[in-house]
């Protein structure tokens, strides 16, 4: 099974996806947990020239970048670990890139689906959790959490512009209701983990991924 988190920063992915993981693997799950962009050699020097509060990169060439990422996760670690019969659990994926580069940078979020269609080679979740949460709260949980470090190139974005990435990632949840579960990200983190778990455990029980040996 093939499961992606995505949502503004602050909203508890990282934390939640741990827990998931956790419990995935004592019910008896092969699980290989991977993020974007990131996730192999190559992507991490991406994520590197991405975040970095000096990059110039244009929207384009921005959208490019979060593309070869993903090309290389794809080819190198999803589709291996699929055929291998493990589970994977993704800290965004292409989603992320409709909403932030799509809508939040104006390029298009069909165009941006276009861009990225060689890369995910025909690969998409079997499920998606959206991490909905309002602007101004994810703005002050990422100050807080990065303390005195300086906000990262895409941090520094205008509330503007992560309404837009919010509300994209709604339409993406309206219109794939089979895919994506949208979850309050102001719940408490064992209410979240509980649905969560929930959720997948039933996904796996339908037949949409392999069953916890």
């Amino acid at each position: 099974m093939f499961i992606t988190f995505e949502g503004l920063d602050g909203a508890g992915k990282s934390t939640q996806i741990s827990r998931l993981v956790s419990r995935m693997e004592k019910a008896g799950g092969a699980v290989v947990v991977t993020r974007e962009p990131g996730g192999t050699d190559g992507g991490n020097l991406i994520r590197e020239w991405l975040l970095r509060e000096d990059a110039d990169w244009t929207s384009i060439a921005e959208a490019y970048l979060y593309a070869a990422s993903r090309a290389q996760l794809v080819e190198t670690v999803i589709l291996k670990a699929l055929a291998e019969g493990r589970h994977v659990v993704c800290d965004r994926y292409v989603d992320a890139s409709v909403a932030y580069q799509g809508a939040g940078l104006g390029i298009g979020e069909e165009r941006v689906r276009e861009m990225n269609e060689l890369a995910i080679q025909g690969v998409l979740p079997d499920l998606t959790f959206l991490f909905d949460l309002p602007v101004e709260t994810s703005k002050l949980r990422t100050a807080a959490g990065r303390g005195r470090a300086p906000a990262d190139r895409i941090e520094q974005r205008s509330v503007a512009f992560f309404e837009r990435v919010r509300a994209a990632f709604l339409r993406l949840a309206k219109d794939n209701p089979e895919r994506v579960v949208v979850l309050d990200a102001t719940r408490s983190a064992d209410e979240l983990e509980q649905d969560i778990w929930e959720t997948v455990a039933n996904s796996i029980h339908l037949g949409k991924g392999a069953r916890f040996s």
